[in-house]
């Protein structure tokens, strides 16, 4: 299948609908597929190696059923989700899947799919520091080292300087073009709804790098020619939280009246909005992985190592990329959404919430258990909260 540029949107939907499928037709041709969960293995690596980065999801429409064998329930349902397709074989297109420690659970994840998924040959953890400091960069860089002599050792082959200058040129290609697509959103009306980049969004994950930003520029281009632009809506807002790959969350905020115009998640500007800086090695990837992806899962303070904290300096440190967005994006109110538990995100509400009420940014906290099912209580709160912003 070659990616028809000019298809734009509908090429997205097709990909959204069928992940696996490109993945499929690659490694049949002889290439080999790396899954990975979660933002922080870094994907340059895997492209500059010839390999394609595939970013792991779950189904929120199937149920859970295999995963209980091996994973307590009352653990993040996303993560179950992903060893549960995992069990089931719905990866088996993936020669090797990476992780990393972004929480304890996501770490165990990777010693299930060792265990339990026999699909694939390659596993590795990554583990990922809680801070930002120096040493722990340090200590980051040295774990991106082991990741990539062990990738290198299973694809026979080594990474050079160049072959890891190029992959980072495009990726940082493809991360620019991702600010340009949510540059689209920002007119009253947007030019595109939340559903239909997220669509979009989900299907680079799933591409090569290359076939992406091809991707991209149609989708790009044909937005904005399009006539059929989306209405103006009461309300603009702004979706927070962790993973969410499913367009059903965003259409239903959107049908209560409000347009969803810039996130903060996983799945969203997390993953694209900062680049890797020159010189283009792996304690320029440290940075752009540990520091300047911005997580709960990372502590962050104003004054690192100080022992006199400032609680409002320590908020701006940790929020402040969040204020540029409300005013870029004209935000008039923002959701929390979070999956039951997830302690990293769900700890980290209270400070943003009161973060947002200094700005005057009203606010909702919504949580669900990564099923479509769990989404219908849920409109009502939202429709509530978009009348007040009216």
């Amino acid at each position: 299948m070659a990616i028809a540029i000019n298809k734009g949107l509908s090429l997205a939907h097709d990909i959204y609908e069928d992940r696996g499928r490109r993945v499929r037709e690659l490694r049949k041709a002889g290439r080999k597929t790396i899954g990975y969960i979660c933002l922080y293995p870094p994907v340059e690596i895997i492209t500059a190696l010839g390999m394609v980065p595939f970013r792991i999801f779950g189904n929120m429409s199937e149920p859970i059923t295999l995963a209980d064998q091996v994973s307590t329930t009352v653990v993040c349902p996303f993560l179950r989700s992903i060893i549960d397709l995992g069990m089931k074989g719905k990866f088996d297109f993936l020669d090797g899947v990476v992780g990393a420690h972004t929480c304890d659970i996501g770490a165990g994840i990777i010693v299930q799919w060792r265990d339990y998924v026999k699909d694939a040959p390659f596993t590795h953890l990554i583990d990922v520091p809680h801070t930002d400091h120096p040493p722990a960069v340090e200590y980051f860089a040295g774990q991106l080292n082991s990741f990539k002599r062990h990738l290198e050792e299973y694809a026979g082959q080594k990474l050079t300087d160049d072959k890891l200058k190029k992959a980072v040129e495009l990726h940082n290609t493809q991360r620019k073009l991702v600010r340009q697509l949510y540059d689209l959103r920002k007119p009253d009306p947007p030019l595109l709804t939340s559903a239909e980049n997220l669509e979009v969004l989900v299907a680079l994950f799933s591409l090569p790098v290359e076939e992406g930003n091809d991707l991209l520029e149609g989708v790009i281009r044909q937005v904005s020619e399009r006539s059929d632009r989306p209405g103006r809506k009461k309300a603009r807002l702004l979706v927070w939280g962790p993973v969410f790959d499913n367009t059903s969350l965003f259409k239903l905020i959107e049908s209560a009246g409000s347009s969803v115009v810039v996130d903060d998640t996983c799945v969203g500007t997390r993953a694209f909005w900062a680049d890797v800086k020159a010189p283009y090695d792996l304690q320029a990837l440290a940075q752009r992985y540990l520091v300047d992806i911005k997580c709960p899962r990372t502590y962050r303070q104003a004054e690192p190592a100080e022992t006199k904290r400032d609680y409002d300096k320590d908020l701006d440190s940790r929020f402040n990329y969040i204020k540029k967005a409300i005013v870029d994006w004209n935000v008039s109110g923002a959701v929390l959404q979070s999956v039951k538990y997830c302690d990293t995100h769900g700890y980290e509400v209270p400070n943003l919430r009161h973060y947002l009420d200094t700005l005057g940014i009203p606010s909702i906290y919504i949580e669900h258990d990564y099923s479509e099912r769990s989404l219908a209580p849920i409109k009502t709160r939202v429709e509530a909260f978009v009348e007040t912003l009216g």
